[in-house]
């Protein structure tokens, strides 16, 4: 037995529990969405025999391991990269990420991620819950996306913030300029996400199949100005963090953001268009989306803390522009 495998055998008042319930109880390092991934992966067995559902029932006597989830990158290198941290205790960082970092190494991206920079400033104060590639890491936004990100500096904080993120009571809000208005101006967009069928890369709503997805949203203003295509500046509060999801319920809604080049518009072309904000629109290097609050309990005192970050200047460029010509 390796050091990755944890075994026991189940206990007379445990019978009956569900697996997942189960493994969160027996390991406390794990959160139950972090045990979850670990069953879908077929990574526990229950007297020898894989387990894929994480609501099986379990009977006193059997023998329950589970092998933590190994990543293909064994070490990560530390990278010194400025991070722009807003708050920081012996517990959690919460830092603001800029527009074109990626959170953790993936393909195509080793060494000049958030990872690598948190790696080379916090070496091994970080959580390990989500293995070696993701020290400290308990979510994530898109690489082209800005704003707060909470990293857990040990497994006690990071399974704690993990429950509140399966739970849906982390408060976060972001804000975005999409094409045109979105009808009605405020309100809930509920839909299933799932894998699009003609990109794997990529996410798109579905009626049949997928993971439950809430966004609410609130219009902040319409900017309705000659020679630029109507824009609208949009509040989002989440429920649930599903891959893309402000981006796929946005192009869902018909109002895709502004610079998103996979869910976006493609080859605009305009007729007559102000030449500043023609400019400004060049040069985004991604979507117009930042995560401007993040709000959530302390791991550890159970205080509820919330955090604010100023728009990056890409998008105040913009919205600047516009404010201005909207008189």
């Amino acid at each position: 037995m390796n050091n990755n495998t944890i075994k026991f055998s189940v206990l007379k008042k445990d019978e009956g529990k569900r697996l997942d319930i189960l493994l969160s109880e027996k390991i406390l390092e794990l959160s139950r969405s972090i045990i979850k991934k670990i069953i879908a992966s077929k990574n526990v067995k229950i007297d020898g025999q894989i387990v894929s559902s994480p609501s099986t029932k379990i009977k006193v006597n059997q023998s329950v391991s589970l092998t933590k989830i190994k990543n293909e990158i064994q070490k990560i290198k530390p990278f010194k990269i400025s991070l722009a941290a807003v708050y920081e205790d012996k517990d959690i960082l919460i830092v603001n990420k800029p527009v074109g970092m990626v959170v953790h190494p993936g393909a195509g991206n080793h060494d000049r991620t958030l990872v690598n920079a948190l790696v080379y400033k916090y070496k091994k104060k970080l959580s390990d819950i989500n293995g070696d590639l993701r020290p400290g890491i308990v979510h994530r936004i898109d690489k082209e996306t800005s704003g707060l990100l909470v990293v857990a500096k040990n497994n006690f904080s990071h399974n704690k913030l993990g429950e509140q993120f399966s739970d849906h009571s982390i408060k976060r809000k972001y804000v975005a300029l999409a094409w045109g208005i979105v009808r009605p101006l405020n309100g809930k967009i509920e839909t299933l996400i799932s894998r699009n069928k003609r990109n794997r890369q990529l996410m798109a709503v579905s009626d049949i199949n997928g993971k439950k997805a809430i966004t609410n949203y609130k219009t902040l203003k319409v900017f309705n100005i000659k020679n630029i295509p109507v824009i609208s500046f949009v509040e989002f509060s989440l429920e649930t963090g599903r891959t893309h999801q402000i981006r796929v319920h946005m192009k869902y809604m018909g109002s895709p953001l502004l610079g998103d080049k996979q869910y976006g518009k493609k080859n605009i072309k305009f007729k007559k268009i102000n030449k500043d904000f023609e400019k400004y629109l060049s040069q985004l290097n991604g979507q117009a989306l930042h995560a401007k609050e993040l709000g959530f309990k302390h791991p550890v005192n159970n205080k509820f803390i919330s955090f604010s970050s100023d728009l990056p200047q890409y998008f105040k460029k913009i919205l600047n522009l516009l404010e201005k010509m909207s008189g």
